[in-house]
């Protein structure tokens, strides 16, 4: 059997790994945004869990499931775009707060590398938008069970991942 043949007949696989981790964030409520390092940007949905750095400091609480965009990405309301990776702190700080207590209504891949596309209650749409070479910059966090578990993508690849020494 030919590499291509094996992949296309892993695609129907591969799209129900997604379709069910993409699926548990629909209905979720953002409970909590912030800012990583650089651009880094990180939604928590559904009950948040405290955080505590190793010298007691608290620090951004966690959530059921989480969403990383690392890089490149924009936030478009309408035919609008509202901020990006690009934008100013101080105005992105506030959209991404703005945000919070909203809904996903829908969440999937898109183009033929896969870009997360986030569709909010509030008429957001989160865009991961890859600027430079390989692959798009997203994770999608699932800490709902005791070994958290991510979807990402790796070397063209969607796969999914769990973490079997530590949370993130």
């Amino acid at each position: 059997m030919s590499r291509k043949q094996s992949a296309e007949q892993n695609r129907p696989m591969a799209s129900n790994i997604v379709d069910n981790f993409c699926s548990a964030f629909v209905g979720m409520t953002l409970a909590h945004t912030w800012r990583g390092y650089g651009s880094a940007i990180f939604f928590e949905f559904g009950r948040l869990t405290p955080q505590q750095r190793r010298d007691g400091s608290l620090e951004d609480p966690k959530g059921e499931l989480g969403i990383m965009i690392e890089w490149d990405w924009r936030i478009e309301r309408g035919a609008t775009i509202v901020c990006g990776s690009s934008s100013e702190d101080i105005h992105c700080e506030s959209t991404l707060i703005g945000l919070r207590g909203t809904s996903v209504v829908r969440i999937e891949l898109v183009g033929r590398r896969p870009e997360l596309s986030l569709d909010l209650s509030n008429g957001h749409r989160i865009l991961s938008l890859r600027m430079a070479e390989g692959d798009p910059k997203w994770v999608l966090f699932d800490q709902r069970e005791a070994t958290p578990k991510w979807l990402c993508v790796r070397d063209g690849e969607i796969v999914v991942e769990a973490d079997t020494q530590r949370q993130r």
